[in-house]
């Protein structure tokens, strides 16, 4: 963390204007090719992600233009900085909400890893017999699995977000950061409530609904423990916020006598005056939406005067290789709000789905993260999983440069000897026939003999399919062939470009 005294404050960030400026177990090191291409070739996932992905960032998109117009760039910079400001001073900024927070009544715990964490949570429990837990959407928890911690201890624990309760359910894993079960269907739902919860089968969406809060309603009655995750924590008043678009975020935190929030120590903003911006941001670039439908703001537990509300609040700061990325060269990455919308931009996301990632957190931020998380010789795929083409820069409303980071985590894996030998070598062939006008030609036409001959080898053996074979090629060996495992390789033309611009300047000159 940053060496600044704590007894200090930092200087404050930017002024708030706008003018001017096993899915998630698997064996490592994580091979992704395999989920890779299991989503690939599943029709009905294809669908439900792209479906999913396009409507919510083209959402995003035309929310954001209405809203902030030309100020989007600024707002986004404005929120960045303040995040990056935080981060800097992240010693001063959780000391003070330490102590804000026990004014209040609260009682924080630092975990260093997932473990303690989990070991304090279940503590707290097992101190208050605590048998059943009502748990808000958090990827904290499913970060440091936390569940099985929990029924070790004698405590049920029942997920009460519409989409976690389906996964729970299923035995499933989240693929989406918002969404979880972008990856099912209405019908896949309508099996799980027959087959766990003993009621007939419906596909209709409101049926669902209310078969689910039925469940839930008698869950919140009786629960004695309620989990959530944070959004944001606001260092100045020792307040926890969760922004959640249904009511159970609320019930979790308040109908049980304990509440317990599992929160990443890169969630802490200095003020409320902070606060606005990033309410701003978060929905509009999740799902669409002017505002979460619901954001709760919890000041420690309940107050005498008070009608409802826990008698105990826990909050446990969860490092787990956080501290690792606050290093100044990958610090950038914590500003992340988790809205998900550098996975709904993503090509490459919307191709594979979240389990083709291996682990809780997916998409372009997922293949940051997690590498530095869990290591990079573990998941050195995910760096690699992105085609760089800056559109998750372009969703990110805290401008996390993910692009220059991706390239920054492939040029680690070459320097700490990761890369296989045999890509590093193919790559530096590759750059030295690149720098070189001789060498770039031989290559081309290296490169054009070899296609057009098997082109011509395709053709011989297959004249039914004669254009389709004489135009592409379907099965290229070697390092294109996973190119080719998806998608039809183009046949270099027999003319090519340098021979079209001869032809085109003599034509000028004559």
């Amino acid at each position: 963390m940053n060496s600044s005294t704590s007894n200090t404050p930092p200087p404050q960030p930017t002024p708030l204007t706008l003018n001017g400026h096993d899915i998630l177990f698997p064996s490592l090191p994580y091979d992704m090719a395999a989920r890779a291409e299991f989503a690939t070739s599943n029709p009905q996932l294809q669908r439900f992600m792209q479906t999913g992905t396009v409507s919510k960032d083209a959402n995003r998109k035309r929310v954001c233009a209405e809203v902030f117009g030309d100020n989007y760039d600024a707002i986004r910079t404005l929120a960045g900085s303040i995040k990056q400001h935080t981060l800097d001073h992240l010693d001063y900024y959780i000391e003070t909400f330490i102590k804000q927070a026990a004014v209040v009544g609260a009682q924080v715990h630092f975990a260093i890893d997932g473990a303690q964490a989990n070991a304090i949570c279940a503590d707290i429990a097992k101190r208050n017999n605590c048998k059943l837990c009502v748990k808000s959407k958090s990827m904290v928890t499913e970060e440091t699995h936390l569940l099985p911690a929990l029924e070790d201890v004698g405590c049920q624990v029942v997920e009460t977000d519409l989409g976690e309760f389906i996964i729970q359910l299923d035995h499933d894993a989240p693929s989406h950061i918002v969404a979880p079960m972008m990856h099912k269907d209405r019908t896949a739902v309508g099996r799980a409530f027959e087959r766990e919860l003993g009621v007939p089968y419906t596909d209709d969406p409101q049926q669902l609904t209310q078969i689910a809060n039925r469940y839930l309603r008698d869950k919140y009655r009786r629960a004695d423990l309620g989990i959530s995750g944070g959004n944001f924590l606001v260092a100045e008043t020792g307040s926890l916020v969760i922004c959640t678009n249904e009511g159970n975020g609320r019930l979790c935190t308040s109908a049980p006598p304990i509440h317990v929030a599992f929160v990443g120590i890169e969630k802490l903003i200095p003020s409320f005056e902070h606060l606005s911006v990033f309410l701003k941001l978060l929905s509009r670039s999740g799902t669409g939406q002017p505002l979460t439908v619901y954001n709760h703001v919890m000041t420690g537990p309940r107050r005498d005067h008070e009608p409802d509300g826990p008698q105990q609040m826990h909050i446990i700061l969860v490092d787990n290789g956080r501290s690792e990325v606050l290093k100044p060269q990958t610090r950038e990455m914590l500003r992340c709000i988790r809205c998900g919308a550098c996975l709904n931009a993503c090509p490459v996301y919307r191709q594979v789905g979240g389990h083709a990632y291996g682990a809780v957190y997916s998409g372009p931020i997922g293949a940051l993260i997690t590498p530095l998380f869990q290591g990079l010789g573990n998941y050195s795929d995910l760096p690699h999983a992105s085609s760089l083409c800056g559109a998750c820069y372009e969703a990110c409303p805290v401008n996390i440069n993910i692009p220059k980071y991706l390239v920054q985590l492939r040029r680690d894996m070459v320097d700490q000897g990761i890369t296989k030998l045999s890509q590093r070598l193919l790559y530096r062939l590759w750059s030295f026939s690149l720098r070189h006008r001789s060498t770039y030609r031989l290559g081309s036409f290296i490169q054009k003999f070899l296609f057009r001959l098997m082109a011509r080898s395709s053709r011989t053996q297959n004249q039914i399919d004669l254009y389709v074979s004489h135009r592409w090629l379907r099965d290229v060996p070697g390092p294109l062939k996973g190119w080719t495992s998806q998608r039809d390789m183009p046949v270099p033309p027999v003319r090519d470009f340098r021979h079209w611009w001869r032809q085109h300047q003599r034509g000028h000159e004559s």
